[in-house]
């Protein structure tokens, strides 16, 4: 059994803990886009929201700046479709994969003609391997919730599946208390692991890890992707970057 450092101890093994992220993801899908708009638990006052969503902009230019254009894309871990549905109004094509069924029908209903465009693939991303190469791969607030042992392998893994000189974009959250409910309470810099409760009150453990931005560039150089980090004022992290 791997143990996990989590409130100053140990617990359970790392496949365990990926499997209750799964099924927390299950689990909150119906509830999912309340954080990224704001609403009910994440609703932290007027001041906090207006600064989110101005942040928000940032990201959604620099999506906006990307060379996706009648590109073959694949997009990990796409959840409700909040940035799916971004992307299917510039890509040729892309292939969506996702480990909860909850997350993808919802990701569909979000899309609806446009799912015309999107090939969705139910499966568990450290297990998944494409047959052939993608333009361009994003993933959105996803390398948060894999395990610290893990990122060098998944990024060289992201990597082998970008054509050469192909495009990697990524975001997620900066370790801002106000990014999430006022009942969560983050982890501290040693450890990463983090309970998440729902609005039914049902709670879960799942990783999640923050990065200094040098940090995600140094692991990304060192696996062929020379990536720049930028960060916006409170919220979130993202990094832009190719396949050398």
């Amino acid at each position: 059994m791997r143990g996990v450092r989590y409130g100053g101890g140990y617990m359970s093994d790392e496949a365990s803990v990926l499997q209750e992220q799964i099924r927390y993801y299950q689990a909150r899908a119906n509830e999912y886009d309340n954080w990224f708009f704001r609403r009910g638990r994440f609703d932290r006052g007027e001041d906090a929201t207006q600064r989110w969503f101005a942040q928000v902009e940032e990201v959604r230019r620099a999506v906006s700046n990307l060379p996706l254009d009648d590109k073959n894309v694949l997009e990990l871990a796409p959840g409700t479709g909040i940035w799916t549905e971004i992307l299917c109004d510039r890509v040729a094509h892309l292939t969506a994969v996702d480990a909860s069924r909850e997350m993808i029908a919802l990701n569909r209903e979000r899309l609806g003609e446009r799912v015309s465009k999107v090939t969705f693939i139910e499966a568990d991303l450290f297990e998944w391997l494409p047959t052939g190469e993608f333009d361009a791969v994003v993933f959105c607030f996803w390398i948060s919730h894999i395990p610290m042992r893990r990122i060098d392998e998944f990024l060289s893994r992201v990597a082998s599946m970008l054509t050469p000189g192909g495009t990697l974009f990524f975001l997620d959250g900066r370790k801002e208390p106000t990014s999430t409910s006022g009942d969560h309470v983050l982890p501290l810099d040693d450890e990463e692991l983090m309970t998440r409760r729902l609005d039914d009150g049902r709670e879960f453990v799942i990783y999640k890890n923050f990065f200094a931005s040098h940090v995600l560039e140094e692991k990304c150089r060192s696996v062929g992707l020379d990536v720049t980090v930028h960060e916006t004022e409170d919220y979130f992290q993202f990094g832009v970057g190719t396949r050398r």
